[in-house]
């Protein structure tokens, strides 16, 4: 066939096969390109923590024509193996002097087993454990045990309340042990005001039983902003009162708390 060709349509039809050729040289590489892969998944989020720990310490001083001192410290501890049971406890020191005598002189602690029945119902048994020396307490041991209900619980809000029956054990300065039944109140409302501030308040309420004008009463509102990743600065308002304190005690103690907060 080639034989009967001209010189001319030689050319052309050898200009053809090359073109052909080049043209399936070049696309080769293309066709044999891998598909473009699918990006790869988002990491996971990090796993939520078990422990979750807190300390805190504040102080101030003043000198001129008065001098006074005063020292807080502060822990908060949570276990919470993301399971039924959390672990709660929690604890203040205060103390402070006015021209060399003192003002204030308070430890309190408290320890939790909260028991979830819902997302939001639990049961709970707590002992708590105050002294307070300007309220003549050597010690007030409570234990008690109840039921609590968390009424909000959104994303920057949630308040619970929780309610219970125990025992107190109240010792005071110069007089017997005291020993009674015990009903008790709590109230804790945390407001996120920002990523990076929230506003906290608490009450507590404890009534013996064989007095119910014998009563305790504790109320804190708090603001803590945080400073860095692990710190915040915190301002709480603390009110202690005593509805039947010993002769010559006042029911009522206030005191303002700043602190600096160190968190895991």
């Amino acid at each position: 066939m080639l034989g009967k060709m001209t010189s001319r349509q030689l050319i052309s039809h050898l200009a053809t096969m090359a073109l052909v050729a080049a043209s399936s040289f070049v696309a080769a590489p293309v066709l044999a390109q891998t598909p473009a892969q699918p990006a790869p998944p988002a990491a996971p989020p990090p796993p939520p923590k078990i422990w979750t720990v807190s300390a805190s310490a504040g102080w101030s001083f003043t000198q001129g024509n008065t001098d006074t001192s005063s020292v807080n410290l502060g822990y908060n501890i949570t276990y919470d193996p993301q399971k039924k049971n959390i672990v709660k406890s929690d604890g203040l020191f205060l103390r402070s002097k006015d021209s060399g005598e003192l003002t204030a002189d308070r430890l309190g602690l408290n320890g939790r087993d909260e028991y979830k029945l819902s997302d939001r119902a639990y049961v709970f048994g707590q002992v708590q454990y105050l002294h307070d020396e300007f309220k003549a307490i050597d010690y007030l041991v409570a234990p008690t045990g109840g039921i609590g209900y968390k009424l909000v619980k959104a994303t920057n809000t949630e308040l619970a309340v929780d309610g219970g029956a125990g025992v107190t054990w109240e010792q005071d300065t110069g007089v017997d042990l005291d020993t009674s039944g015990a009903l008790m109140f709590d109230d804790k409302f945390t407001q996120k005001l920002s990523p990076n501030a929230t506003f906290t308040q608490t009450f507590s309420a404890l009534w013996k039983t064989k007095d119910f004008g014998d009563a305790l009463y504790i109320t804190g509102l708090g603001i803590a902003a945080g400073v860095s990743a692990h710190t915040q600065l915190k301002i709480e308002w603390l009110d202690t009162y005593k509805r039947e304190p010993p002769i010559g005690i006042k029911p009522n103690d206030n005191a303002i708390l700043f602190a600096l907060v160190f968190k895991n």
